[in-house]
Order: C-alpha cells, then sequence, then structure tokens
C-alpha cells in the first residue's frame, strides 16, 4: 500500500537540528517578542521530545500529512496567526446515539464529507491490541467490506460520516478510561447519499447484507447479523410502496436476533412489522409469540402460538412453547391465589 509522503507519526528531521531550532525560536519571538525567556508551552508547540505526540502538538506538520501535500520551507517562519485558535464549541460534536464525543483537533477542508461508496485513506490511534484495527494509514469503504463488523468498525464508520477532508479527532468513548482514540482522515473519493442510489442498487446492496447477516447468525454471533439486517432495512426504507418484498423477511430474521440478544420488546415490534404486511406468517408469530412470553403477556403469546400450531399441528417448536406458557400462567394463577388468601383470609 503506498505510504503518504510525510511520516504520520511526525518523527523529526535530525538531519538539520540547528536550522529547525532556529525557525522555532523565530516563531516564538514573533509571538512574544521577548527571546530572553521563550515560554515552555510555546516551545513545546513546535518541539516536542515525543513522536508519538507530535501529531497533536505540532498541528500545521499534520495538516500537510493530512492532506498529502509537503511543506514549503518558505512558510516555515509562520508568524502568530499559525498558533492553534482556541477550542470552541463547534470543535464538539455528539453522536446521536451517544456512542461517542469528538473533539476537532485540526479543522479538515471542504465541506463534503465522506458517503456510501467513498474510499476513505485514514489513520487511528489509541485502540486496544489485539482490536483488529490496522496499523499505520489504510483505506476504508463506507458502507461496503467486512471492516465493518470489527469491534472498531461501527465506531470510524460514525464518525468519519461527519469528518471533512485533511480533519484530525479525538474521540471519547462513554465509561473508557486511557488516551482518547485518534482519527485522521487524509482523503477521500466521491461517494453517494443513500437517497441517490437507484433502487435497483439498494436492493442489490440490502440482498448482500441479507446474506451476509444470515452468514453471521448461522455462526452464532446474533449482534453483527443484527447489524447487516438493520442496515439493509435502511436501504429499502426509502423505497416507493409497496416497497421491496425483503423487508418482510429482514423483519422476520431480525427478530430471530432480538430474541438471543434478550430484546423481547424489539423482537416483537420486529415481528409486527411482518404481521402487518404477511398476517399469516408462521415464524414472525412464533417469535412474537415466544416474545411476548418473556415479558410476560401470556394472554398474547398463547394466541400467536395457537395460530401456528392452527396451520402446522406438528410444529414442535410451537407445542414446547405452548407447554411453558401454559405452566407459567398455572404458576401466575397459583400465586395470585396465595396471595388474596392472604388478604382475605
Amino acid at each position: 500500500m503506498e505510504t503518504p509522503p510525510v511520516n504520520p507519526v511526525g518523527e523529526k528531521d535530525t538531519s538539520q537540528p540547528q536550522q529547525q531550532w532556529e525557525k522555532n525560536l523565530d516563531l516564538t519571538t514573533q509571538i512574544r517578542q521577548q527571546p530572553r525567556d521563550p515560554p515552555t508551552e510555546i516551545l513545546e508547540l513546535r518541539v516536542s521530545p515525543d513522536p508519538d505526540s507530535q501529531i497533536l502538538e505540532n498541528p500545521q506538520e499534520t495538516e500537510k500529512l493530512a492532506t498529502g501535500l509537503e511543506g514549503d520551507s518558505d512558510k516555515s517562519h509562520g508568524s502568530a496567526s499559525e498558533v492553534p485558535e482556541p477550542l470552541q464549541a463547534s470543535d464538539l460534536w455528539y453522536c446521536p446515539d451517544g456512542s461517542f464525543v469528538k473533539k476537532i483537533i485540526i479543522r479538515g477542508h471542504g465541506l463534503d464529507k465522506p458517503k456510501l461508496g467513498s474510499r476513505c485513506r485514514v489513520q487511528a490511534f489509541g485502540f486496544t491490541l489485539g482490536s483488529g484495527l490496522p496499523e499505520g494509514w489504510t483505506e476504508l469503504t463506507m458502507g461496503l467490506g467486512p471492516w465493518r463488523e470489527e469491534t472498531w468498525g461501527e465506531l470510524i464508520e460514525k464518525c468519519l460520516e461527519s469528518m471533512c477532508q485533511g480533519e484530525q479527532a479525538e474521540l471519547q468513548l462513554p465509561g473508557r478510561s486511557g488516551p482518547p482514540i485518534r482519527l485522521t482522515l487524509a482523503s477521500f473519493t466521491q461517494g453517494r447519499d443513500s437517497w441517490e442510489l437507484e433502487a435497483t442498487e439498494k436492493e442489490a446492496l440490502a440482498r448482500e447484507e441479507r446474506a451476509r447477516g444470515t452468514e453471521l447468525f448461522r455462526a452464532g454471533n446474533p449482534e453483527l447479523a443484527a447489524r447487516c439486517y438493520g442496515r439493509a432495512l435502511r436501504l429499502l426504507l426509502t423505497l416507493p410502496p409497496p416497497g421491496s418484498p425483503e423487508r418482510t423477511v429482514l423483519h422476520a430474521n431480525l427478530a430471530a436476533c432480538q430474541l438471543l440478544l434478550g430484546q423481547p420488546h424489539l423482537a416483537a415490534q420486529s415481528c409486527d412489522r411482518v404481521l402487518e404486511r404477511e398476517p399469516g406468517h408462521l415464524k414472525a408469530l412464533y417469535r412474537r409469540g415466544v416474545a411476548q412470553a418473556a415479558l410476560g403477556n401470556l394472554e398474547k403469546a398463547t394466541a400467536d402460538l395457537k395460530k401456528v400450531l392452527a396451520v402446522d399441528p406438528k410444529n414442535r417448536a410451537a407445542q414446547e412453547e405452548l407447554g411453558k406458557v401454559i405452566i407459567q400462567g398455572k404458576k401466575q394463577d397459583a400465586g395470585l391465589a396465595q396471595g388474596l388468601r392472604k388478604m382475605f383470609g
């Protein structure tokens, strides 16, 4: 893979230490006009003993890295206007789902942001070892590829959707200790919003997500399978009525994942979506019955399971679940009777 023109960790150029020191001293003189005792924080802005920290401490050099431009020696002396501006409220961005807060360290340029299909050149630091994130610079395609199924994939994709070219940001995760995650978006290709896609393109992408979700479900990973089904549904929601028949299958599959994940309320809602379109959908009736039983709605659970058995009397799963519901109902009745006796006895 092609490497960027500037060292991504911001290593110091040791071939001309004296010349670099003169540049740093010149910048300090222009800012403070007190060359006899330059403040420590101003010197640290230009000279850092830790190479890994120079991405944050020397924002001008990092901006060159992010945009892939070589530095101009005539601009290296700079002026007071080159000092980073104080952090403003606009430098903070809160992810709508509350999963992280982004603080902009280096502002990007332009207004465009990565969209579906954009090929992004990124670099990330701060993830735990073994997370699977490639070290150094890597390319990720928005909305496509198995990288989104990694533990870090969803987080990075959501952050990239909010970034401009050349931007570098820190990500703070609720409840996470240690240094923040740093993410740099060097460049990206043109992508498209989902509403810009043709109906056939959306359906094709949704089928790919569904196939991958089914593969993950069979491999015993309902959480990632649910993400795939959810992404497929979001693609199909914008289709004109009557919509794609794929939505019925996707909601039914999503309900199966939600049951395994201990989310009976969501599973019942997903089954409702299926049964609105196909009232006799047996798998949705069965799964809604299981969900209602888990929620303690035994009458609704019994009704759904009996509908399944009315069509398929030999359905063993429905028979077993109905038996459990009946036993659970008897226990509830016995508990209620005992409570009444204590109250009025």
